[in-house]
């Protein structure tokens, strides 16, 4: 409290004395109070240090998920595929994932985006993930859809045998492909923390019903067994025949 007016002398000078040394007491009170906090304060920055030093916040482009992802496609091509708009701006304003690419890794293009490992995305069974596409040749439609897409794991969780039904402009006219399916292709571990690639592979409209009634995995068993997987080819016909 403030100490009272002190108008005039007599007992006020008095218990204004014994406030005083009270006062000076409580000061050292508040200074070994503040010493303490100041000091739980630093332990505690040191552990949120130590918790980020041990892989809480690793980026695409951090060496431990570099070294991971070559191990897996290979090196990355020299030429990445950035978009006008930087992701974080938002899809709103046309905003895209980076899209990595990779040329020796299967008979064909490979695809990656490079914008999700380290963003708050709705982590599905893999961790952290970035998605990917395979096709025969290059094409820019692989490279847009996923860039764009990745904007949908921010929102919303993606697992491996799960469908999606193509729209907007990656309808494919001139194509029996209609949908995607969505499959595991890899997953690791960096210091404790667990990321995923997950592979989108074009699909017929028969071969999405059939995937409705028999389950996503099957259908990735069958498009192995026919040599289809992992790429997406717009010029094939359904496996079913149709």
């Amino acid at each position: 409290r403030k100490p009272p007016n002190a108008h005039s002398l007599g007992r006020y000078g008095q218990v204004q004395k014994i406030k005083k040394e009270k006062d000076s007491w409580q000061m050292t009170d508040k200074y070994r109070i503040k010493l303490y906090m100041k000091k739980y304060f630093l332990i505690i920055m040191g552990l949120l240090s130590f918790l980020k030093s041990s892989g809480q916040n690793f980026d695409f482009n951090s060496d431990e998920i570099q070294k991971q992802i070559c191990s897996i496609l290979g090196q990355h091509s020299d030429t990445v595929l950035h978009s006008p708009v930087p992701f974080d701006m938002g899809f709103d304003i046309g905003g895209g994932s980076d899209v990595y690419m990779y040329t020796n890794h299967i008979d064909g293009i490979v695809y990656l985006t490079s914008d999700l490992i380290g963003k708050k995305q709705h982590k599905n069974k893999l961790g952290n993930y970035e998605l990917m596409i395979c096709l025969p040749q290059k094409n820019d439609w692989g490279a847009n859809l996923i860039s764009k897409l990745a904007y949908f794991t921010l929102e919303s969780t993606l697992n491996s045998g799960e469908t999606m039904d193509l729209g907007g402009n990656f309808i494919l006219n001139d194509s029996k492909i209609k949908a995607l399916l969505f499959s595991k292709y890899a997953d690791f571990n960096v210091k404790g923390q667990r990321y995923g690639i997950l592979l989108i592979i074009g699909i017929t409209s028969d071969e999405l019903e059939w995937a409705k009634e028999n389950g996503g995995e099957k259908l990735i068993e069958k498009l192995k067994e026919k040599g289809i997987y992992p790429k997406t080819d717009f010029k094939r016909e359904s496996i079913f025949g149709i």
